[in-house]
């Protein structure tokens, strides 16, 4: 189906082991593999990507809160674990908000990305969310994520790197929040005109705004 709407790209991202009602459950207590299972893992990931690759569709894989593949050691161990069909999904939010660094994760694994979710973090929600150990759901709720632009994620040296790579992927505006709290018109038209600006004054040359 996807190759024949055109797509190029698939996003995935694992919840193997997950929770009957995880999102709402302190993040700590997420699913992890262990050590031993690391190699067997990535084996069964690369053999995955190859399968959408015989379809002519990448797939890049989006580490995530709740996920056992969360930090960005669990990223290390992912790409060092896959073949080269397996690209990364690069996702400034998530990223830190399990306490990672974003430049340093975009400079190891730069050649790999094929696709960018521009989420910002709200720090002081963020401090909140990692002192009381919320669920993921309560810190969306709470505001912990915003559009690019309006948070602490300093994007001009993420999307300079970004540029001089070579990187001709999609950015993505993105943040949940909570509809009631943040109109999500104004904040989708906030974060478009922010990534635009961000985007074109590190170089890109934006194909189409729409």
């Amino acid at each position: 189906m996807l190759k024949d709407q055109g797509c190029k790209l698939v996003v995935y991202a694992d919840t193997s082991r997950g929770r009957h009602g995880g999102i709402f459950q302190p993040v700590s207590q997420r699913p992890k593999i262990g050590d031993e299972e690391w190699a067997p893992y990535g084996k069964k990931i690369t053999k995955l990507a190859e399968k959408f690759a015989d379809f002519g569709v990448r797939m890049s894989f989006h580490h995530h809160m709740g996920t056992f593949v969360e930090t960005d050691a669990e990223i290390d161990k992912l790409m060092a674990g896959t073949g080269e069909a397996v690209s990364l999904l690069f996702d400034t939010g998530h990223c830190v908000y399990a306490h990672g660094d974003p430049q340093a994760l975009l400079e190891r694994h730069i050649d790999r990305i094929t696709h960018v979710h521009c989420k910002d973090i709200r720090r002081d929600v963020l401090e909140k969310a990692w002192a009381g150990d919320w669920s993921f759901m309560d810190a969306v709720l709470a505001g912990i994520f915003t559009v690019p632009g309006d948070g602490s994620v300093n994007y001009p040296p993420l999307l300079k790197r970004l540029y001089e790579a070579g990187y001709d992927g999609w950015l993505v505006v993105e943040a949940e929040q909570d509809p009631a709290k943040a109109n999500p018109l104004k904040y989708a038209t906030m974060g478009h005109n922010n990534l635009l600006k961000l985007a074109r004054d590190a170089g890109f040359q934006v194909l189409d705004e729409r």
